[in-house]
């Protein structure tokens, strides 16, 4: 719920914003235009709207297998046939990349719809939602996911920029407030930090919990980019640099990590220092970032210890003591696909190639779950050069520029 005191800030932002919105429907985009010129004859691979909408097998697969008919990204297979806001937050964003706005939409209200009361702008979207034990349907756990969050104002402010609808901004731009507000605090000798999420996070007076794997920089730095005038975000972007390299000093990210005034961080005593499901994104995202951006090498030289235990190994690990650099099992492929970028980023291109060729050798075997496919959308979506992320945080599309010159 946003703060009494910045309720009229907020309703008059939404108010300027929207008042744009039928404007903005109105002209739409280039590629909007052509594909509603050419709805019709869709098919037609030389026409305009072929060039904006580009074929994505993967994305196809993940609806047909996750994604209900009104928005609900699934994860079949769990007891309670969960959805988390993660789900829904990385759903909106390959629907971006995709240029498939039917889904976004769909995606979007039943988000806000299920998630947030009806209303992104007036709450945070709860992260768990499924069967309850009575048999019902209903959010599960009320608190939110900051991780989630920032993927959803980020998909939403990059989503009214290129389809130039300004109720996406306007819900992003306040979206992006309340995590401000809500899901960040002060750590002393650190500065303003992300926390994952508003309630649960600072156990002691001088101790807090941290999850390194919600700190995407280039999301962080997208926000802080399409709203320059809250110096806020630029500080978030700066404490999650520190905090993704003092986290790892060993080269190996944890899934959850401590910070304690006068000491720094320390292992996570709830999960005994281990990196897995959760840090697998941290060399993710770390991989797609620009290499020009701030801090961008001196991460990569950081994990590059990922590097090697999979140059040794022949494939990532599942589970390992960042602490003592025991690892546990082999990762399947979803971590794959998710080294994939980290190792092009520091020049290992046939290492690279051999963690996507796993990928398709083990999704020919196993029909991969939700989280699995989450990741290898993520990767291979990036090898594939669907898209990518300026140094300032901004995507890049492959769509918009194949869009704009089949328009030419």
């Amino acid at each position: 719920m946003a703060y009494p005191e910045n309720r009229r800030s907020l309703m008059k932002a939404i108010g300027l914003t929207l008042a744009g919105a039928a404007a903005g429907l109105i002209a739409g985009s280039a590629c909007a235009a052509a594909q509603a010129a050419n709805a019709t004859n869709a098919s037609t691979s030389t026409s305009p709207a072929a060039a904006c909408s580009p074929a994505w097998a993967r994305w196809e697969q993940f609806k047909r297998g996750f994604l209900s008919e009104d928005g609900r990204v699934i994860d079949v297979g769990s007891a309670d046939n969960r959805t988390v806001s993660e789900g829904q937050a990385y759903a909106l964003f390959f629907a971006l990349v995709a240029n498939d706005r039917a889904t976004f939409d769909k995606v979007l209200r039943w988000t806000e719809n299920n998630l947030a009361a009806g209303d992104l702008t007036s709450h945070l979207p709860a992260w768990l939602w499924g069967r309850a034990q009575d048999g019902n349907w209903r959010v599960l756990d009320q608190n939110a996911a900051s991780d989630a969050d920032l993927w959803i104002a980020y998909a939403l402010m990059q989503a009214g920029a290129f389809w130039h609808e300004r109720s996406y901004t306007a819900r992003g731009t306040v979206l992006a407030r309340h995590i401000v507000e809500q899901e960040t605090a002060t750590l002393p000798g650190l500065g303003l930090t992300l926390l994952p999420g508003p309630q649960g996070f600072h156990p002691n007076p001088d101790e807090w919990r941290v999850n390194p794997s919600y700190m995407p920089l280039q999301v962080l730095r997208g926000l802080a980019q399409q709203l320059p005038d809250d110096p806020r975000w630029p500080r978030l972007a700066s404490s999650a640099s520190t905090l993704l390299r003092a986290t790892a000093p060993h080269g190996f990210a944890p899934d959850w990590a401590r910070y304690r005034v006068g000491q720094g961080f320390v292992p996570d005593a709830d999960t005994q220092a281990r990196g897995s499901y959760d840090a697998i994104r941290v060399y993710l995202w770390a991989g797609m970032l620009d290499p020009i951006g701030s801090g961008a090498r001196n991460l990569l030289a950081q994990l590059r210890p990922f590097a090697d235990y999979i140059a040794e190994h022949g494939a990532p690990y599942e589970s390992i003591d960042t602490t003592t650099g025991e690892a546990k099992q082999t990762g399947n492929a979803g971590f794959s696909a998710a080294a994939v970028p980290l190792l092009t980023a520091l020049g290992q291109s046939a290492l690279a190639d051999a963690q996507a060729a796993r990928t398709q050798a083990l999704e020919a075997r196993d029909a991969p779950g939700y989280y699995t496919s989450v990741l290898t959308l993520f990767g291979l979506g990036w090898r594939d050069g669907l898209y990518r992320f300026k140094a300032n945080g901004a995507l890049e599309v492959r769509w918009r520029a194949a869009c704009h010159g089949a328009l030419q």
